[in-house]
């Protein structure tokens, strides 16, 4: 897979865009959803999605567009792999790379404790329970201890930029991560709705080396304000 550093196109810069750019999405009942990736994955991913607990709850575009990303680009790839994804939600871009991707340790998502029981009941809707374990893991606090011991090299983190407070809090975690093994990389994939978002990328740009990553949907997602990116240590 090839990575480039920050499209020299207006197009494809974040930064181009204007505040209110895209509203968040409506919310809806819970439901239970089937997705196939167009057709990225043989066998459907199961996801229940639920409000109940928090936003979380719900299929984001920035998780759909990573986690094709993902299936598309790293089938292969992954099989020594130590996969983290932090801010999963209902673990949508983790369990689709349980379901399309050949890897050996079994990868943790993570979020708050509101979410817990929502990863739970995903993992065990796609029978995945020996592939795919959920953890609490609050940003800004200090690793658990099986993260510690895991040293992941290949982070996963779809729609994590929503929330300007939490901004000092994610990239905290994401030092932290990347201290514990230098050679990882952050899979990163936010959607712009209003200008502060990009207060968090500048600020990333001080501490990680970023660069923008190539697809062949990217024409169309960042029409729709997706960026999709990798996180390293400089």
């Amino acid at each position: 897979m090839s990575a480039r550093s920050r499209s020299s196109s207006p197009e494809f810069d974040p930064l181009a865009f204007d505040q209110d750019f895209t509203p968040l999405p409506e919310y809806k009942a819970p439901t239970d959803t089937a997705l196939d990736f167009g057709g990225l994955l043989p066998e459907p991913l199961k996801l229940h999605e639920d409000l109940k607990t928090g936003c979380g709850g719900q299929l984001w575009p920035a998780g759909m567009t990573l986690a094709k990303h993902m299936l598309r680009y790293h089938g292969d790839k992954l099989q020594k792999a130590r996969i983290l994804e932090i801010g999963a939600g209902g673990g949508l871009v983790g369990l689709a790379v349980a379901k399309g991707c050949s890897y050996e340790t079994p990868m943790y998502i993570t979020d708050q404790l509101e979410m817990e029981e929502l990863m739970a009941h995903n993992i065990t809707l796609n029978g995945l329970n020996d592939k795919v374990k959920s953890m609490i893991l609050n940003w800004g606090e200090p690793l658990p201890e099986e993260i510690v011991a895991l040293k992941p090299d290949t982070i996963l983190a779809a729609d994590c930029v929503y929330f300007e407070p939490a901004f000092p809090l994610l990239l905290q975690t994401l030092k932290d991560l990347l201290a514990l093994e230098p050679n990882a990389t952050v899979y990163f994939c936010f959607k712009k709705r209003r200008r502060a978002d990009m207060q968090f990328l500048k600020a990333a740009r001080k501490t990680f080396k970023i660069t923008e990553l190539e697809d062949e949907d990217r024409p169309v997602f960042t029409r729709e304000g997706l960026f999709l990116y990798a996180f390293t240590r400089k």
